[in-house]
């Protein structure tokens, strides 16, 4: 009782003392244009559409034209015709983050939708769209964060304050990889952002993949794919002013955003809406001015805060790594993660293609033996792959070539280390340990020249 009604003074102290207010004077497409008040807004402003049956629809300021202002809603323009009265939102886009948002189910407005009850909301306001911190003032990313899945955490390692992508297309894993993630990494708060998701996965990953132990140190941000543009990008923007509240009070934050494709869209429809020409394949010039203030927000704190660990996902058009978005976020990040249609249909999950990943981070976040390690498994994943047709096809004599022989050998036990199930986890040290024995000698494996022997996968239960 006491916290509802702190929450409810705190919204007194911030509401208006006047009111400024237009009508309406078109509506076109996405556009509801505003005439009256156009002297008083400016781009990224807020304004609230009374509809004729009294809903009060809020929304953003996109662009202006011929003296009117262009408007966007967050909701459905159902309802709202000329002469509906336009009011301006005198606050700035903000939300109020505090710890006990930890467990909760949040939509792009910050408003509860767990049906848990009412959202305590802090005292310190966030901007939804806030700079980055200067380049000068961050500190170096940290040590290695556990995430639990072997392919990543030794090929792709991961540090605190890194910024990684994971690409794939339609299908592939993206979702999947992203649960493990939330569920066995060593991060304090895990902040999740599912923009664009659909209505009947967002409720699963929840429930199913992050599990009561997962939601309660976690945060997350939904908004469904049949939600308005603008609501699917706030999500977006939301998400990382959470991340940034938690960072601010020292702790090392695990942000997961699937994904940054369907933000990317939202863009792209309010750019065109707004009249903005197509630049690359329908992405306006905002889409890739907004992708870098989005993606700098994670990453390493200042000197006292926290860091903000981020993950993005990438929607690969078409299976094509080289697409607009997914060439420009690679650009971006510390790092991308390539999830491969070929591999998870050979049913080999997660389907990580190991020779098309990096991490930024590494050699140098590694010690000179796991350097040595990583570098030996992947030279001999690299031969089999130059070979693989040739192998399958029955062409290749042994003895022909000792390198090819060698990858021969270990290759199955390799992927059998990769080769992961959605409710196992390995700790770092552990996956140095199972490559240390995949890789020993043939002599040494008790193998001598048969098959390679079972190698014996632990789990970590949290």
């Amino acid at each position: 009782m006491t916290a509802a009604l702190n929450t409810l003074i705190s919204n007194l102290d911030r509401l208006a003392t006047h009111q400024v207010y237009g009508k309406v004077a078109a509506v076109q497409g996405l556009l509801v244009e505003v005439a009256g008040i156009q002297n008083n807004l400016s781009i990224g402003d807020r304004c609230n559409v009374i509809a004729r049956d009294g809903r009060l629809v809020p929304c953003e300021i996109v662009g202006f034209r011929e003296g009117r202002a262009l408007a966007m809603p967050f909701g459905a323009l159902e309802g709202i015709g000329l002469g509906c009265r336009a009011e301006i939102a005198e606050a700035a886009p903000a939300v109020f983050p505090c710890d006990q948002w930890l467990g909760r189910v949040i939509n792009a407005m910050g408003e509860p939708i767990d049906e848990v009850g009412t959202l305590v909301e802090g005292s310190i306001p966030y901007p939804i769209k806030a700079p980055p911190p200067p380049a000068h003032s961050r500190k170096r990313v940290g040590g290695k964060l556990d995430l639990g899945i072997r392919a990543i955490n030794l090929f792709t390692t991961c540090c605190q304050g890194q910024r990684m992508g994971i690409f794939a297309g339609s299908g592939v894993g993206k979702s999947t990889i992203l649960s493990m993630m939330a569920r066995y990494t060593d991060a304090d708060v895990i902040v999740v952002g599912l923009v664009g998701e659909r209505g009947r996965e967002a409720r699963e990953f929840i429930e199913d993949d992050l599990g009561p132990d997962g939601l309660a140190r976690s945060v997350v941000i939904v908004s469904t794919s049949d939600e308005p543009p603008l609501m699917r990008r706030q999500a977006a923007y939301v998400t990382m002013a959470v991340a940034e509240y938690f960072r601010d009070q020292g702790k090392n934050v695990l942000c997961l955003m699937d994904s940054v494709t369907r933000f990317s869209m939202a863009q792209r429809e309010i750019s065109l809406s707004a009249g903005e020409p197509p630049a690359s394949k329908g992405y306006t010039p905002t889409v890739f001015a907004e992708l870098p203030k989005l993606l700098e927000r994670a990453g390493p704190g200042r000197k006292k805060s926290g860091n903000i660990t981020g993950l993005f996902t990438v929607l690969v058009e078409g299976d094509d790594h080289n697409e607009p978005i997914s060439d420009a976020v690679r650009g971006i990040l510390d790092g991308h993660i390539v999830l491969d249609r070929t591999i998870a249909d050979r049913g080999r999950y997660p389907a990580v293609n190991i020779l098309r990943s990096i991490s930024r981070t590494m050699p140098g976040c590694n010690e000179d033996d796991q350097n040595a390690l990583v570098f030996r498994a992947r030279k001999i994943l690299a031969t089999y792959e130059d070979m693989a047709e040739l192998i399958r096809l029955g062409a290749y004599r042994k003895g022909s070539n000792p390198e090819v022989d060698e990858a021969i050998y270990y290759f199955p036990r390799i992927e059998a280390i990769l080769r992961q199930l959605k409710t196992d986890s390995t700790d770092l040290a552990t996956c140095y340990k199972l490559l240390a024995e995949a890789l020993q000698p043939p002599t040494a494996a008790g193998a001598g020249d048969g098959p390679p022997r079972e190698l014996k996968m632990p789990q970590r239960q949290k």
